[in-house]
């Protein structure tokens, strides 16, 4: 990247920290001026995160951190209440690591956070954003980060139209160059990644107030609002299956435990069949349980997963057999918060709820 070495990167450095001064958002888990950031509330909020908006963390943030003021009380906590608290954010092994890598911190690592990248991967649930994240904001140190915000500000700046993931190396290049010899680690990565939050945003970009348009290729060129390419992305597969609303005259309804490894693991559902990949099958599916009475409900619950979308038909039945079917719990509205019940599994108890109505 010959281009790259040509530039001022100190007077966009200073530019930038000068930006980011003014214009930071206030965010809980960012520490006010003058103060040392909190490594576990950095390492929490970077977790949480992960594939989510900073308008849906916020709150999950201060339930954990008024549930567990700090790392050795969440360790403490039961994995299953960890996992209700989490129900919504997604991504759920996301959870269940955050519990693993604050049971290893306070066991093995004296109750502290590794303060380098290397020592940060060695923890559970930390990849090389995250660590290079919590190394630069907590600990002050030379790491870039570089999430989708930052990808797209380097792709713009040094308007770079091969696609991504392609190009995914050129612009860790690129962001290690601007970020090269910054003196102000925590800072520059914060505003690196505010930067392409709140101006260099992926429709409409905010040019005019951004501190580096006059170096910035793609606005000369006209073609910001182009960058990053994207290779395009096959079709996404469907997958299929049943969901079953068992309830009883007092008002109760029957959720258990996901055992296995994988997706929602540990986390509580509704009944439900295996998830199979073709339409026609689905009516051939058997129910889990001995359930009775069963009939449609002539409504479907759909759910988008990451790699795959999902459409589940919903049946209603009863259960008499007994009242405890293996990791079955009864439970009534009141009580659905208190479970660590996935957004899907709420969408289906909220369209069976109105349908038996």
């Amino acid at each position: 990247m010959s281009r790259v070495k040509k530039i001022n990167t100190d007077a966009l450095q200073t530019s930038l920290l000068d930006w980011f001064r003014r214009h930071q958002r206030v965010m809980p888990w960012r520490a006010t001026k003058g103060r040392r950031p909190n490594p576990y509330h950095v390492w929490l909020s970077e977790i949480m995160l992960q594939q989510t908006t900073v308008v849906t963390v916020g709150p999950y943030f201060m339930k954990f951190i008024g549930r567990w003021p700090t790392v050795q009380d969440l360790a403490k906590a039961k994995l299953d209440d960890v996992l209700a608290a989490w129900a919504g954010l997604g991504y759920y092994a996301r959870a269940r690591n955050l519990h693993k890598c604050a049971v290893e911190v306070t066991q093995n690592c004296g109750g502290k956070f590794a303060e380098t990248v290397d020592g940060l991967l060695e923890l559970p649930g930390i990849g090389p954003y995250t660590a290079a994240a919590i190394a630069s904001i907590a600990f002050n140190q030379p790491a870039v980060a570089v999430d989708g915000n930052v990808e797209r500000v380097v792709s713009r700046f040094f308007a770079i139209e091969e696609p991504l993931p392609l190009s995914k190396e050129q612009i860790r290049a690129g962001a290690a160059k601007l970020a090269e010899g910054n003196p102000s680690p925590g800072d520059f990565t914060q505003a690196f990644m505010e930067l392409g939050a709140t101006v260099c945003t992926p429709r409409s970009p905010k040019c005019g107030l951004c501190p580096w348009r006059d170096e910035c290729k793609a606005r000369k060129l006209g073609i910001a609002e182009e960058l990053p390419r994207k290779v395009p992305k096959a079709a996404r597969p469907v997958r299929y299956g049943k969901v079953y609303w068992i309830s009883d005259a007092k008002g109760q309804f029957l959720i258990h435990k996901r055992t296995g490894k994988g997706l929602y693991e540990g986390m509580y559902q509704l009944p439900t069949t295996d998830w199979i990949v073709k339409k026609g099958d689905v009516a051939g599916l058997k129910p889990p349980s001995a359930f009775t009475r069963l009939k449609s409900l002539d409504v479907e619950v759909r759910h988008t997963f990451t790699h795959f979308d999902l459409v589940l038909e919903i049946w209603t039945g009863a259960y008499t057999k007994n009242k405890n079917p293996a990791e079955g719990v009864w439970i009534t509205h009141a009580k659905l918060d208190d479970y660590a019940l996935p957004t899907l599994m709420k969408k289906a108890v909220k369209l069976a709820s109105a349908k038996r109505a």
